[in-house]
């Protein structure tokens, strides 16, 4: 067994799984403690203490979550399991394995302190997660990154107030709740200080950013304030709802130069009863995305789809495939449902099955990797803007196109007669294309 050093000499470490939001939160988590003392170490071998930072969105991301929580426990460190499996499994988790040293809920952030000193003072396990999850952001916080590079996500909110009939984050996660526009310019300005090109917006949706202080969307003036920030090359926004996509918003997209002609919209669907079914709004999807590519120029539009939904019919199937077929979205990933409990379509039937959820994804990804080469092959004998990323192992420089998000779209792979610089953003000339990728060479 480890003996434990006591005070604060106690080395640190965390693991973390699940979406960019979570990797914010597992950022301000170290921040809060490196501020109170505590010495973080990024190899957990070298840790006494290792906070799991927790997914549970679908069934696989539990179960690599539960299988750092063990691992760890295995190799003999006091765990705390914090995140969304902790807030969604609570007494459960603890049954299960007994040997966690404590937990936190997925919403109030600075509790981790008092489970590291009832850990240190080694009192008895202490759990704190609050029956209904109100997230509150560690303001005077700052964040100590995992990862530091080109890019940096920025959290403007947390929580979420739709209802969709799959999700469980609203259970988690609380009511949405926004960040003063100050604060989050603040945080900007001090990220691109460090070296950061481009910042990403995150929250459960980005596009009701504002709602909840101001009394109306406020994404369009954030973006305002955050394109005359200096030295700051793009901001890129994520996860906008089909509904928020407003005029206002779109023309600020498409006339803020720093702000990267990117719309990420998770669409879910395109069949009115299976929208329906899902509690998502029903519309006209086509219109919209015809909306904003009329308004936007040159713009890429991604969206994410669910197949196999409860009560999903061979006809509503085959409507999203042809609204995939006509629409022509650049960017698209392809979902099979998972069924989650305490969600309203837990109930719903009948459920599709595992083999025929599987045949409608790859139908569809199918579909949109010719649609994908088919938009990418446009960019051959043009010049692209993109972000340096780094090499690969043989020297080809590593790129990513203002057309691409960091780990979800595709890259740039270029040579060069010179050396260049992660964060820089370069003119490549793209000479080739595949049905992710690009290919080319930087110009002088």
């Amino acid at each position: 067994m480890i003996e434990f050093k006591k005070g604060k000499n106690m080395k640190i470490s965390l693991i973390n799984h699940g979406c960019a939001k979570n990797l914010v939160d597992a950022e301000l988590l170290l921040g809060i403690l490196s501020q109170n003392g505590y010495e973080i170490t990024l190899d957990e071998r070298d840790a006494d203490i290792v906070i799991v930072n927790t997914c549970s969105f679908i069934h696989d991301a539990e179960k690599e979550s539960v299988q750092s929580i063990l691992q760890m426990i295995e190799e003999g460190k006091k765990v705390i399991v914090a995140g969304c499996l902790s807030q969604k499994h609570n007494t459960d988790l603890k049954e299960a394995i007994p040997e966690i040293s404590g937990m936190i809920g997925a919403t109030n952030l600075q509790d981790i302190l008092t489970i590291v000193k009832d850990i240190e003072n080694k009192n008895n396990y202490n759990s704190i997660i609050e029956e209904k999850p109100e997230y509150i952001y560690p303001e005077s916080v700052t964040r100590q990154q995992i990862t530091m590079g080109a890019s940096s996500y920025l959290k403007i909110g947390e929580g979420c107030n739709y209802k969709c009939g799959y999700c469980i984050i609203p259970n988690l996660r609380g009511k949405y709740v926004s960040r003063p526009i100050e604060n989050i310019v603040k945080e900007a300005n001090e990220l691109v200080n460090k070296g950061v090109t481009e910042i990403i917006l995150i929250a459960q949706d980005t596009s009701s950013y504002g709602i909840d202080l101001y009394g109306k969307q406020a994404l369009p003036e954030l973006l305002e304030k955050l394109n005359n920030i200096e030295n700051l090359s793009w901001i890129r926004i994520m996860y906008a709802y089909p509904t928020q996509m407003t005029d206002e918003l779109i023309d600020a997209i498409a006339k803020l130069d720093k702000v990267v002609k990117y719309v990420d919209i998770p669409l879910q669907h395109s069949h009115p009863k299976v929208l329906e079914r899902m509690k998502r709004p029903v519309m006209d999807y086509s219109k919209l995305v015809e909306k904003i590519r009329a308004k936007i120029p040159n713009v890429t539009v991604r969206t994410s789809l669910i197949v196999g939904y409860p009560g999903e019919t061979e006809e509503e199937f085959e409507h999203l495939y042809n609204f995939v077929k006509q629409v022509e979205f650049d960017r698209m990933g392809a979902f099979e449902y998972s069924r989650e409990k305490n969600t309203y379509s837990y109930a719903l039937k009948p459920q599709i099955t595992a083999k025929v959820k599987k045949q409608r994804r790859d139908k569809l990804m199918k579909l949109q990797q010719k649609i994908s080469l088919k938009h990418n092959e446009k960019y051959i004998n043009t010049d692209l803007k993109c972000i340096v990323e780094g090499y690969t192992d043989e020297g080809v420089i590593i790129l990513r196109s203002e057309h691409d998000a960091p780990e979800i779209d595709g890259l740039v792979y270029a040579k060069s007669s010179r050396n260049v610089v992660p964060g820089d953003i370069e003119t490549v000339k793209i000479t080739k294309a595949d049905e992710y990728d690009l290919f080319g060479e930087i110009t002088d």
